[in-house]
């Protein structure tokens, strides 16, 4: 597959809505050129505010150029505005529902070198618990696009969840993002992968080794965590049997709790798990990371196996 960067195309994509809405404003945290804000901070320097290494005062800016009216993207890496701003998320953004949109980088273990301390893992659990908030993690650069425009088209706090490194290109380029609606990128009957960020092409992956052992299994794109399109997974679970649900992300609270969660309720099958458990990584190349820790094709493949023999 062809690869290329989430971040960098967030980069373009807030310099092409700069110049349709003229009330979008741009946060950093001295972190521009790696976040990509840089780009809109050159063409839109006047709508451009470098907050410097203080991410919860930016968050705090970020409210009140919201409750001003503007439509506030504010952006550092995904650890620092989710777990070291979480008290300013909470009070600041989701309790009054302002209109900010924090469009986090460097999500999960694929930072990579940068280490434990700038993994954002917890992110996602943390952003689903807060009420008003929508959580997006794009699979890929042209879903990033997608979601990053439908941001900025609908009113309320966001969270967009991006990572450092390219990754592959899993949509082609006609594809038509729809806010809170799984997608379903592969078709198949004895089991489902639903998978978020960059998990998606590795379930894509798996797909293609199960079919070589007569293994169909649907892959499904789960981009939009809150809110949940609950119809596709009930669906998907009625029809197949069996779910494998993987995230880079802690086991609890993120995509594969809100799955659980709703088939407990509503739809009860086997399921199986890819994701950290409960453990911190540590600092290594991004693929020597993911493959440590259990996400990758392989991993995806041998669950997958494991719910399908539960039926």
């Amino acid at each position: 597959m062809a690869e290329a960067s989430t971040r960098e195309i967030y980069g373009k994509t807030l310099v092409e809505l700069g110049r349709q809405y003229k009330d979008i404003v741009v946060l950093d945290a001295d972190v521009s050129p790696s976040t990509m804000t840089n780009s809109f901070a050159s063409k839109f320097p006047e709508r451009f505010f470098d907050c410097g290494l203080q991410e919860q005062n930016m968050i705090g800016i970020a409210a009140g150029l919201a409750a001003s009216g503007k439509t506030v993207f504010a952006s550092t890496f995904a650890v620092f505005v989710v777990c070291r701003c979480f008290d300013q998320l909470r009070l600041c953004i989701s309790q009054p529902n302002l209109n900010v949109k924090v469009v986090a980088t460097h999500g999960g273990i694929s930072v990579g070198e940068d280490g434990i301390s700038h993994q954002a893992i917890e992110d996602l659990a943390l952003c689903c618990a807060l009420p008003s908030f929508t959580v997006v993690v794009p699979a890929d650069a042209i879903e990033t696009a997608g979601a990053v425009r439908a941001a900025a088209g609908t009113y309320g706090p966001f969270y967009i969840r991006l990572g450092r490194p390219k990754t592959p290109i899993v949509y082609p380029g006609g594809y038509h993002f729809t806010l809170g609606k799984a997608v379903t990128m592969r078709q198949g009957k004895d089991a489902t992968i639903m998978a978020t960020g960059i998990m998606v092409a590795k379930a894509l992956e798996a797909a293609d080794i199960l079919a070589r052992q007569n293994i169909d299994c649907r892959v499904i794109n789960i981009h939009t965590l809150k809110p949940l399109d609950e119809a596709a997974i009930v669906k998907a679970a009625s029809e197949t049997g069996a779910i494998v649900v993987a995230e880079e992300h802690l086991a609890q609270g993120g995509l594969g709790s809100r799955v659980a969660q709703i088939l407990a309720k509503e739809k009860p099958v086997p399921m199986e798990f890819v994701n950290l458990g409960d453990r911190y990584a540590m600092s290594g190349k991004a693929e020597e990371l993911l493959q440590r820790y259990g996400l990758t094709p392989r991993d995806i493949e041998e669950l997958a196996k494991s719910a399908v023999k539960r039926k």
